[in-house]
């Protein structure tokens, strides 16, 4: 394996033809799900208003090689869709690969950005909060069932061999 300086590393890409389903359902159908997981996942952290700073703001996430992108906001205490057509604070940009590093929490949030495999353009500020709360995030503390987290963790090997 590459040493993690070496930005020219291999990753997996996400096969555009396994992309057309997910392509077929709305938009907006992906967007309020990932917003459902995420209220539900980050309850604790929204009730204590740690994601205060996306109150009023607009963060764009891109998946780029599944094609898929989701825009949410805050309001009060939950998280909501917004529509595509309004103009986002910030932009996420990585791959489903770079995506499920950080989910499984192979690679930190930090490490992601530094090599440039997940990427924000936008408000700086904004982003800043964003890598900062997603390196102080204590996944061991969230209710995510041990089945989730054991099929995450089992997925990546599998995604490496399967789209490398």
């Amino acid at each position: 394996m590459p040493s993690p300086g070496n930005t020219t590393r291999q990753h997996p890409v996400f096969p555009a033809p396994l992309s057309l389903p997910l392509k077929m359902v709305p938009l907006f159908v992906h967007n309020k799900a990932l917003v459902a997981i995420l209220n539900r996942i980050f309850s604790t952290e929204l009730k204590d208003g740690e994601l205060d700073f996306l109150q009023d703001r607009i963060v764009h996430i891109s998946v780029e090689d599944a094609g898929l992108e989701y825009q949410f906001s805050l309001n009060k205490d939950t998280l909501i869709t917004v529509d595509s057509n309004k103009p986002a604070d910030l932009f996420l940009k990585g791959t489903m690969y770079d995506y499920l590093l950080l989910a499984s929490r192979r690679e930190d949030a930090d490490t992601l950005f530094f090599r440039r495999q997940l990427r924000m353009q936008g408000d700086t500020e904004l982003g800043l909060y964003v890598k900062n709360f997603l390196d102080g995030l204590d996944m061991d503390s969230k209710r995510i069932p041990a089945v989730v987290e054991s099929l995450l963790q089992k997925s990546l090997p599998l995604y490496e061999r399967l789209f490398s």
